[in-house]
């Protein structure tokens, strides 16, 4: 009776369909403990050769003068820390107590991917986070590794390194020597920005999470600045010049993106590869030689976004941080009255990390 059965076919399918999904399922899980144990050596490492403000201080193989500006920065950064949780209503924690001397050097890379003719991001499925459109290493060349893999499958590949990162909780994040070469905007946007990952989260709300993040830190940084030092000071007023530059510059972005969205909407499975491929290029340079009329005063940041032409995954990082900024704009100033505390109350109850 049981050999019959299992001489069915459709049964001996089933089985085999159930032995495949399995397998799949093992080497998944496989590769994603091998990548967690990779990440978790790679953090727990930063972590265990953090050092005091007074040691880095100290052992840092700095001049004088630059000790005393990070003595100085050092010292912002817990006044930051300490507005956003009093004047905010941002989780307090224990990060950025300690330092972690990256001597200059990117430390972490992030990947990218996205398809070629169309603005859909590669997205990859992480516990307790839900799916995110990137992958971290603290090792370049494993990072390079997987854009070379996703170069030949034919996505648009983009390796960038973050200035600083959140582990929601999880562990104490140090604050990394190069924050501290940022100016006072720059830097209590940075730090806000981090400090509200640990405080509001959205399972796989990426692109609403980094968006919330960007408006809060920004408004936070504004706040803070004021609050330290008055509206008429030279840290305010350079922080505003800095915002409206990047402003420009980010809405051309998202203009661009919606062009070339546009474009890829009229690309038919008819339609040659080497054609959309001409018109795709063709686009995207036309993008790029509009940045020189944009005027923007930070001439260092344009050339960093044009040091190569960029591909997909380029501009839908853009989106991913600034496409939903006129809604918390908006929602800030409808519902509560512009007041960023009361508004992250609502979303702690709503969200919390």
């Amino acid at each position: 009776m049981i050999r019959k059965f299992f001489k069915n076919k459709y049964v001996r399918y089933t089985l085999w369909g159930i032995l495949g999904v399995f397998l799949f399922g093992c080497v998944w899980y496989f590769e994603f403990i091998l990548y967690g144990i990779g990440q978790a050596r790679g953090q727990l490492n930063i972590v265990w050769n953090t050092q005091s403000y007074e040691e880095f201080l100290e052992k840092g193989e700095y001049a004088d003068s630059t000790k005393q500006k990070f003595k100085q920065k050092l010292a912002l950064i817990r006044k930051i820390k300490n507005f956003a949780v009093k004047e905010l209503g941002i989780l307090g924690t224990s990060n950025y107590e300690r330092v972690y001397d990256q001597k200059n050097k990117a430390i972490l890379w992030a990947v990218t991917a996205c398809e070629p003719f169309e603005l859909k991001p590669k997205e990859w499925d992480y516990a307790f986070l839900g799916k995110m459109p990137y992958k971290g290493f603290f090792d370049s060349t494993r990072a390079y590794s997987l854009k070379q893999t996703l170069d030949n499958q034919g996505y648009d590949v983009g390796v960038y390194a973050p200035s600083a990162w959140s582990t929601l909780g999880w562990l104490s994040d140090p604050i990394l020597s190069n924050m501290l070469y940022w100016n006072e905007g720059a830097l209590a946007s940075l730090i806000i920005h981090e400090m509200t990952h640990g405080t509001v989260w959205v399972y796989g709300g990426v692109e609403y999470n980094e968006n919330l993040a960007d408006f809060i830190g920004e408004r936070g940084a504004k706040l803070f600045l004021i609050h330290e030092y008055g509206k008429d000071s030279k840290q305010y007023k350079r922080f505003l010049r800095e915002l409206a530059d990047e402003e420009k510059g980010f809405q051309y972005i998202l203009r661009s993106t919606q062009r070339l969205d546009s474009l890829y909407q009229t690309f038919t499975p008819a339609l040659p590869t080497s054609t959309k491929k001409e018109k795709k290029h063709a686009l995207i340079t036309q993008i790029v030689q509009g940045f020189g009329d944009l005027g923007l005063l930070n001439s260092k940041r344009l050339k960093k976004w044009l040091k190569k032409l960029p591909n997909n995954s380029f501009f839908m990082n853009y989106k991913r941080y600034r496409g939903k900024q006129d809604f918390f704009e908006k929602e800030c100033r409808e519902k509560y009255q512009d007041d960023i505390k009361t508004y992250l109350a609502y979303l702690k109850k709503q969200y919390p990390a």
